[in-house]
């Protein structure tokens, strides 16, 4: 193998800038037949001669949900839009040289044998298990079929799309498709690029030591193939939200105003930190649009943005105060809402929608009326989001917390303060409820978390305190 291996490379070191693909593949304006939506048939480029698309990306949710009924469990879908990528889609001869079979026939079990060219799911279905029933006949043993939905799908808008179960597997194959496009293209070049015949490729397939790679990963966990958005995620509920959603196999969107949300979870494939001013609509629009590119939908969202400005009676609240509170509590959250249905409404297992209320709504106290006001009328939303999306399977649940102390806006001087005010130490206070249990981020998020889950499938419109029992509430 040594031996042939560098034959091959002393070969190919002649040729090497012959074989050099062009910067963009040479791309024809046409588009890949059966992707089923309208699109440009053209190839756009920038100033600098890159190539660009015009996609609907809202419509690559409803490629996810299509995709993903198939597998029969929820995929993540990634796009690759970038020159490379839409070169190859937009190639004239994409139809045949991208349906030779992979560069590796251990790609197999990542990419499956072919990619899906274009959008129909059903077609692609229909050939795997073609392609199942005329191979297994030769195995020595019972074979069960694998799901047959594509892991790698080749469009001249979204460019290349891959599947998988998790943020890090659409990304193992995006990466393995991405050098398989650039190995075919250079082999056509060299008179032509040839795979492994069908038969042999199934056997690699369906080879047990080759399936045993895949059981490695164990069962899968709640939120797997999932995506979850949290706003207001740099810190304490929102923080904590999205571990709790990592912690169950979610793929998940941090969204704050603060910077430091993009890097708070480190660098990892299931986590997109978004900095954003949620007052902004063209903000919303374009953070959604990210969470499309990366992960192919959207699945859960948890409203958790807000601000609690300083305590001022009615009579000493300024007009502009008033707004800003309702702007960022209320106003905000329903154009998210606005703008994240169609998403919800495409989930594989149907939207949840779980928005952070306040105990201030069911027992408010003075000083505290912007705050108050715009968490009841978030309530408000919520209840009539919940009456008006049922009808798509989408739930809607409220959470009630309070005293919630391991957030930003208390710190040890003010907790101290307080304490004081009412004669207690600071650990009375944190614990001053009917169970006199402390209640933490952590505690808020489990249940945000839980609510998204199959305890919760059968319950919407609910609203829930979680606040170690309050006796105004009570």
């Amino acid at each position: 193998m040594i031996e042939l291996v560098g034959r091959a490379e002393d070969y190919l070191e002649n040729y090497r800038e012959a074989v050099r693909p062009e910067p963009f593949g040479n791309a024809q304006d046409r588009l890949v037949e059966g992707r089923g939506t309208s699109g440009s048939t053209g190839s756009p480029r920038t100033a600098n001669g890159e190539l660009t698309t015009s996609a609907d990306w809202l419509a690559l949710a409803a490629l996810r949900k299509k995709v993903s009924a198939a597998a029969g469990f929820p995929l993540l879908l990634r796009s690759n839009a970038g020159s490379a990528a839409l070169a190859f889609a937009r190639h004239p001869n994409i139809a045949e040289i991208s349906q030779r079979g992979p560069a590796t026939p251990d790609h197999i079990i990542r990419t499956k044998r072919l990619p899906l060219l274009g959008w129909d799911v059903e077609a692609y279905v229909q050939a795997y298990k073609n392609y199942f029933e005329k191979n297994s006949g030769a195995a020595k043993t019972s074979l069960t079929m694998l799901d047959p939905a594509p892991r790698v799908i080749i469009d001249p808008e979204f460019g290349l799309v891959s599947a998988g179960r998790s943020a890090r597997d659409t990304q193992i194959v995006e990466d393995i498709y991405l050098h398989t496009q650039d190995i075919i293209l250079r082999a056509e070049k060299l008179g032509g690029y040839q795979a492994l015949g069908e038969a042999p490729l199934f056997s690699m397939e369906y080879w047990d030591l080759e399936q045993a790679k895949l059981k490695k990963a164990g069962a899968p966990k709640a939120f797997a193939g999932e995506v979850a958005l949290v706003t207001g995620a740099a810190s304490g509920i929102g923080k904590a939200c999205v571990q709790a959603f990592l912690n169950r196999g979610a793929a998940v969107v941090g969204v704050d105003i603060n910077p430091a949300v993009v890097s708070l979870h480190g660098k990892r494939a299931d986590y997109l930190g978004i900095t954003a001013d949620m007052t902004s609509l063209d903000a919303i629009k374009a953070l959604l649009e990210q969470t499309i590119r990366h992960y192919g939908g959207l699945d859960m969202l948890v409203l958790n943005a807000g601000i609690f400005p300083g305590g001022k009676k009615i009579g000493a609240l300024t007009d502009g105060e008033w707004r800003k509170v309702m702007a960022v509590n209320l106003d905000a959250n329903l154009a998210i809402m606005r703008e994240a249905h169609p998403l919800l409404k495409a989930a594989p297992r149907y939207g949840r929608v779980v928005v952070i209320g306040s105990k201030n709504v069911p027992a408010p106290g003075p000083g505290a009326a912007a705050y108050s006001a715009s968490k009841a009328a978030l309530t408000q939303l919520a209840r009539v989001a919940a009456l008006e999306w049922g009808a798509d399977a989408i739930r809607i649940n409220v959470v009630h917390p309070n005293a919630v102390f391991d957030t930003g806006i208390w710190t040890e001087d003010v907790l101290a303060q307080r304490a004081a005010h009412y004669g207690m130490t600071v650990d009375e206070y944190k614990r001053n409820n009917v169970l006199h249990e402390e209640v933490t981020s952590q505690d808020v998020a489990e249940l945000t978390a839980e609510m998204c889950g199959v305890l919760f499938a059968k319950i919407t419109g609910a609203q829930i305190p979680i606040d170690g029992g309050n006796d105004r509430v009570i």
